[in-house]
């Protein structure tokens, strides 16, 4: 028999489910419909803690061809002992399911499910999905981590998103555990900043490539939402693996190709860089160089382009700036990294 709740822990209603304090649901929630008339159901788990709490929203794949935040998510409830879980988790791997399908970064109206938010019931097909993750996901919870990559043929080194002028917002950042925080509210529409609007601190987890699962990046996104729930006291003890050092990031932008050609990167991700570093070569099919991209500050590459081909203005290599001390201390840190996985 499962112990009974406390007093006051009632059952909540998902979904057109009750689900008591102690259980879980695996369930369908319709948010839409196909060309078919069929309904279109986001795939939801709901975990009840025996024990009081928070809720917490994770979300993985708003951008369908975004594949670590699925296994996150999928590994996490896997694995992971909720036994003793205080609160509420609602977990979603699959928020885009069209895109999903059709590995597609968009919906099918071709918009941006992360400029969407918090939709509206009489807009596009994207803002009514939008509102309705919004309406029964985000603001039935009192914090969330949404979970990315980078988009396109793009990688990201491991970061997280965050707004630190917000005090909630920050101590989520710090508990996740990542070396690397990149300050901002986020563009208008996206979920994150569309759930701290509505008072629920949420965190951006970045990490890899687009249709591909990383291993590295995946254990890594779990042993920080891990972090998050302990935190929070959804689980027990207290966050593990914190960083030796950890860098706020203020200002961070993408250095784009100046002219077209054969692109040959000198950079990797995670790498510090130097002001007037060389970051990429581009050449023509002669192999004739045809013009040199470098560094206009110090920084940290956060972000690469995977395509060896570039059109003049494509976007290459995201540099956060920081200050030489903080790239040194950064260089350091990486040396530490290397030398303990040898």
């Amino acid at each position: 028999m499962r112990p009974r709740a406390p007093k006051g822990w009632a059952a909540i209603r998902f979904a057109g489910r009750q689900i008591a304090p102690g259980h879980a649901a695996e369930l369908r929630l319709e948010v839409s419909e196909f060309y078919t008339a069929e309904p279109l159901a986001v795939p939801v788990t709901v975990l009840r803690g025996r024990r009081p709490g928070p809720t917490l929203f994770l979300t993985g794949a708003v951008h369908g061809d975004e594949l670590n935040g699925v296994a996150i998510i999928r590994d996490l409830l896997i694995d992971q002992d909720f036994s003793d879980l205080a609160g509420t988790l609602i977990a979603v791997p699959v928020v885009n399911v069209p895109g999903f399908l059709h590995q597609s970064r968009m919906l099918p109206d071709n918009r941006d499910l992360n400029r969407s938010f918090p939709g509206s019931a009489e807009g596009s097909f994207t803002a009514r999905l939008a509102q309705r993750m919004f309406h029964e996901v985000i603001r039935r919870s009192d914090f969330g981590i949404d979970l990315h990559t980078a988009g396109g043929d793009r990688a990201n080194y491991p970061h997280v998103r965050a707004d630190l002028s917000d005090r909630r917002v920050a101590e989520l950042a710090a508990a996740f555990g990542s070396p690397v925080v990149i300050h901002g509210r986020g563009p208008g529409g996206a979920l994150r900043r569309a759930a701290a609007d509505a008072g629920v601190p949420t965190i951006v987890y970045e990490a890899g490539s687009a249709r591909v699962f990383e291993r590295r990046f995946i254990d890594q996104g779990i042993a920080g939402v891990q972090n998050v729930l302990r935190h929070l006291g959804m689980l027990d003890g207290g966050p593990v693996g914190q960083p030796p050092l950890r860098l706020e990031v203020r200002k961070s932008s993408w250095l784009r190709a100046s002219a077209g050609g054969i692109l040959d990167l000198k950079v990797a991700l995670g790498e510090a860089v130097a002001r007037g570093q060389v970051i990429s070569i581009n050449t023509n099919p002669f192999g004739r160089e045809r013009s040199q991209l470098v560094s206009p500050a110090a920084g940290i590459v956060i972000g690469l382009t995977r395509s060896p081909l570039v059109h003049p203005g494509d976007a290459i290599c995201h540099l956060a700036r920081l200050r030489s001390r903080d790239v040194a201390r950064w260089r350091d840190h990486r040396k530490g990294e290397s030398r303990a996985t040898v």
